[in-house]
């Protein structure tokens, strides 16, 4: 397992979710056995009787912001632009690290123009397609883009945002805005399960790992030991360190929350912490801290699905896809979810 070809799996277009449900809690969900090396068909309101006294469940309470603008070139042929936004990189929200499409013919000093008399210009061109902008408004970048902008669904859903998916592409318990796609294991809990899992006695902690290019982008790489992913930030604080080292089993809700703990392990364990993570975890690693995960289905040879087989294995993780396929589950960001136990 040294290749990315060695992740993959075939996949119908029909089964890639293009809408949520209209309760976000009526999943189904298929429930891995890593110890009996099974799996088991069942729906995530039943996702409280698998957490147990002592579990802390790990949810990413990053807020996904509106990054996708369209504008126009100010030239003479005045071609239409997408500006899709990745970080800021000052306080005010003036200069960005972007991606444009088309980027071609894309100079320094050129400048794009949106609605509302906003522009930006190129200062510059970095690696893997992106580019510095700056911004120049008249008012807060956050009131532009709440405006303006679009939700950022992933390109494998196949029509334009809409006003539901401001609410609907976003947990419940989104607080810390920075992410430009959604840690989507966690678009299935209500308020209502989060509680229920209280009552099994599991304990909730919250991270936050904004997510970025690190975790959606393809890989361009063809041996697993070329990739390096991009960094995201991350950070924990110390009441919700404390509530993880106290647990007896730690319950990760998606690949960011595993991203995140594990990274937290790798320097020195569970405390206030926050900085850039490019963690990239594929079969081999070794987990220090999690036991159990809640995860979307993913693309196929993607870095996310790479982790999956990590925790649960690969033959185990694909054979548990092949079913997931033959059985008509829902694929991705507005999919059905997997349990590995």
């Amino acid at each position: 397992m040294t290749q990315v070809s060695d992740f993959y799996y075939e996949l119908p277009q029909e089964l890639i979710a293009q809408e949520p449900l209209s309760d976000r809690s009526a999943s189904r969900m298929l429930v891995v056995s890593r110890e009996s090396q099974s799996f088991t068909d069942d729906c995530f309101a039943n996702f409280h009787t698998y957490v147990r006294s002592g579990d802390c469940l790990v949810l990413n309470n990053t807020r996904v912001f509106p990054a996708r603008l369209h504008g126009r070139r100010n030239t003479e042929s005045g071609a239409s632009l997408e500006v899709f936004l990745l970080r800021a990189q000052d306080a005010k929200e003036k200069i960005w690290n972007v991606l444009i499409k088309p980027a071609k013919r894309m100079h320094v000093g050129d400048r794009i123009l949106f609605r509302d008399d906003f522009c930006c210009e190129v200062l510059s061109q970095r690696d893997f397609g992106e580019h510095v902008v700056e911004f120049s408004a008249g008012e807060p970048m956050r009131d532009f883009l709440e405006r303006l902008g679009e939700m950022p669904l992933p390109p494998y859903i196949r029509r334009k945002p809409a006003p539901a998916d401001r609410e609907r592409y976003q947990t419940v318990f989104a607080e810390k805005r920075g992410s430009i796609a959604a840690p989507t294991a966690g678009l299935h809990f209500t308020q209502e399960m989060i509680d229920r899992c209280r009552a099994a006695g599991a304990d909730i902690a919250y991270i936050t790992l904004h997510v970025g290019l690190g975790t959606f982008a393809p890989l361009r790489e063809r041996k697993l030991a070329d990739i390096q992913l991009h960094e995201e930030y991350f950070e924990i604080s110390e009441s919700n360190a404390s509530l993880m080292r106290k647990a007896t089993r730690l319950l990760c809700v998606g690949t960011t929350s595993v991203r995140t703990i594990e990274t937290a392990l790798l320097r020195g364990g569970f405390c206030e912490m926050s900085g850039e993570t490019n963690l990239f975890i594929y079969p081999g690693f070794r987990f220090r801290g999690t036991g159990a995960m809640m995860t979307n289905f993913h693309l196929p040879q993607s870095s996310l699905l790479m982790l999956v087989c990590a925790f649960a294995g690969r033959d185990l993780t694909l054979a548990a896809y092949r079913h997931a396929v033959a059985a008509r589950y829902r694929f991705f960001s507005y999919g059905d979810c997997m349990l590995m136990l």
